[in-house]
């Protein structure tokens, strides 16, 4: 991909793909400021064959100058080339973009736009539900009893600046912060009502040294080499493509620093008694996450997805959260939760009929049966992987 830099933005070209991409801020007070950049477009435009596509996720800031110039291009193209369809690609991190070319979308029906993170998560519907912020809680109270000791072992340490990539409800950041005494910790997600929430609990604790931030993991406005150390819980499994996130991890993370992971594989979820219900609705849960294209087996392929993505020095466990861990009721209300989530939600979603519904509730009532049974055990086990990005 050859790349040209200016001041401020920055422009490149991706042959292969035939992806214009960019990224930073055009705000020129006359338009042959950006000439470069547009004789860039036009040209690019011109050698391309069938689709044409622009990239602007990480275009933070554009004037009416720069826009301007920019629809001027893309429209003397759609008229030179009639076999050229035209697709921007933008993001709704950065707000005034579905604006600007949506409209630019009305006046030439060849320009098509797509708002990259609208179904960024392929379950976003299921994973951003509000509701589910109590239950999220006592998660992460669960594994953090594991997660705190773990950390130490995969190069975690007092003083360093920490990003948690998907924070969710942002929990986490806020037991990072008070158990490690890092100089910084920025936490992003792209589910604004879960921001929200953390944002009011760390007022409510008191706590100013995270920031927490709206953006898309797979396109995030944070520097290159930025961090120390970078955590992303429970989200490759979430991602129809883990490998655009672990990429995005890789280059905020700092040389020598270090990226640490944790997913699920949630066919090895266990119980006794009642043990057949139990592994049968589980292995259905794997196959229904399958079918929004999510992989909730993910786990145990960390050290893989860690190695492709270009870390070294690979550290890889596991844990089991139990109902023996402390109460049995929170371990409980978490299957409760997975209940409605797989069962009532996800399921009726795929148009699952009421028999199969049926023996799936069972199984995660059984999980429950067991974890609340005086001689029960129940357990979730929980992947760990971190790998370090090279001097």
């Amino acid at each position: 991909m050859a790349v040209a830099v200016s001041t401020s933005y920055e422009f490149g070209y991706d042959e292969n793909d035939q992806v214009f991409t960019l990224a930073g801020s055009m705000r020129p007070k006359d338009v042959s400021e950006i000439d470069a950049c547009l004789d860039a477009l036009r040209a690019c435009a011109r050698q391309a064959s069938g689709m044409f596509y622009v990239n602007v996720r990480r275009l933070l800031q554009s004037n009416n100058v720069a826009f301007n110039g920019l629809a001027s291009v893309l429209m003397q193209v759609c008229r030179e080339r009639p076999d050229v369809n035209v697709t921007i690609t933008m993001s709704s991190v950065v707000g005034w973009t579905p604006r600007k070319f949506n409209a630019l979308r009305r006046k030439i029906p060849r320009i098509d736009v797509v708002e990259y993170d609208k179904d960024f998560y392929p379950g976003q519907s299921f994973v951003e539900d509000s509701s589910f912020v109590s239950v999220l809680r006592k998660q992460t109270t669960m594994t953090w009893r594991h997660e705190k000791h773990i950390l130490l072992r995969h190069g975690m340490g007092e003083g360093m600046k920490i990003a948690d990539i998907c924070c969710g409800i942002g929990d986490f950041a806020l037991l990072l912060f008070r158990e490690f005494n890092p100089t910084y910790v920025v936490a992003l997600d792209h589910a604004k009502a879960s921001l929200d929430y953390a944002r009011k609990m760390a007022r409510e604790f008191n706590v100013t040294g995270v920031e927490y931030v709206y953006g898309d993991a797979a396109e995030m406005l944070l520097p290159n080499g930025e961090f120390d150390f970078v955590t992303c819980r429970h989200s490759l499994q979430v991602f129809d493509r883990p490998e655009r996130i672990l990429s995005e991890l890789f280059r905020i993370c700092k040389p020598g620093g270090r990226v640490y992971v944790s997913n699920e594989k949630n066919s090895h979820c266990l119980g006794e008694p009642r043990a057949d219900s139990i592994q049968w609705t589980y292995n259905e849960v794997a196959k229904l996450w399958k079918y929004f294209n999510m992989d909730i087996e993910i786990g145990p392929k960390s050290r893989r997805l860690l190695l492709d993505a270009g870390f070294e020095d690979i550290r890889m466990e596991s844990f089991m959260v139990t109902n023996l861990d402390g109460d049995p009721e929170e371990f409980a209300d978490v299957v409760r939760t997975w209940k409605d989530m797989f069962a009532d939600s996800m399921a009726k979603e795929r148009g699952d009929d009421d028999a199969f519904i049926r023996k799936f509730k069972k199984g995660f009532d059984d999980h429950i049966f067991a974890a609340l049974h005086p001689k029960g055990y129940a357990g979730w086990p929980i992947w760990v992987a971190s790998g370090r990005r090279p001097l």
